[in-house]
């Protein structure tokens, strides 16, 4: 069962990892909630100003944007255990979301509200440094995509997933997937196939 302070100490210590003093983490532990999701809810919905940021301490979420001429789901973006997952756009700018965030199994994890983190932006240089190392992530991510959808094959855009999210088959549908890397179900399982006799 999880009861929030083992919870605490993942964060803190992934934190730790990125340079963050133990002291001055500490200064965020009372704003930090968690939270449930259950396969299917959503983190942040289409339309919605995105509030928090938050910590996946087990589960899988997607990104998902939906064409309204045709109502087909694309997928963006996974996240996966011990990554930070929010709807990067609309909570940095606080403006309506142009996309969904939902949970693809049942997940926990840990969020702050953006008002929160903003003051301890304005306490801590080294939560100004996060801020920022979140900042860049979400711009690393956006650049990854749109250059392995230029620049790669399939195939390295499936090894590029799998060494991000080594054990996302076992939460998302491979049709999930697929979406995720532009190609249809036949061509993933023939990248799946050609992987596993390497």
């Amino acid at each position: 069962m999880l009861n929030g302070a083992t919870e605490i100490d993942l964060l803190r210590t992934v934190m730790v990892s990125t340079g963050m003093k133990a002291e001055e983490f500490n200064l965020s532990v009372p704003h930090w909630k968690l939270k449930h999701y259950k396969k299917g809810e959503f983190y942040n919905e289409y339309k919605n100003v995105c509030k928090h940021l938050g910590f996946i301490i087990s589960g899988v979420f997607r990104i998902y944007r939906v064409n309204e001429t045709t109502g087909e789901e694309k997928n963006m973006l996974f996240f996966t255990d011990h990554q930070f997952v929010t709807s990067f756009t609309s909570f940095f700018s606080q403006t309506a979301c142009e996309y969904y965030t939902e949970a693809m199994s049942d997940s926990y994890i840990l969020y702050i509200h953006v008002d929160q983190l903003n003051g301890l932006y304005g306490q801590s240089h080294q939560w100004e440094r996060f801020g920022r190392m979140v900042a860049e992530t979400a711009f690393f991510e956006v650049m990854r995509s749109t250059e392995g959808f230029l620049f790669k094959t399939p195939e390295d855009r499936y090894r590029d997933m799998i060494e991000k999210h080594p054990n996302i088959f076992n939460s998302v549908p491979l049709y999930h997937i697929a979406s995720y890397l532009g190609i249809q179900g036949p061509s993933l399982s023939r990248i799946r196939k050609r992987m596993v006799g390497k």
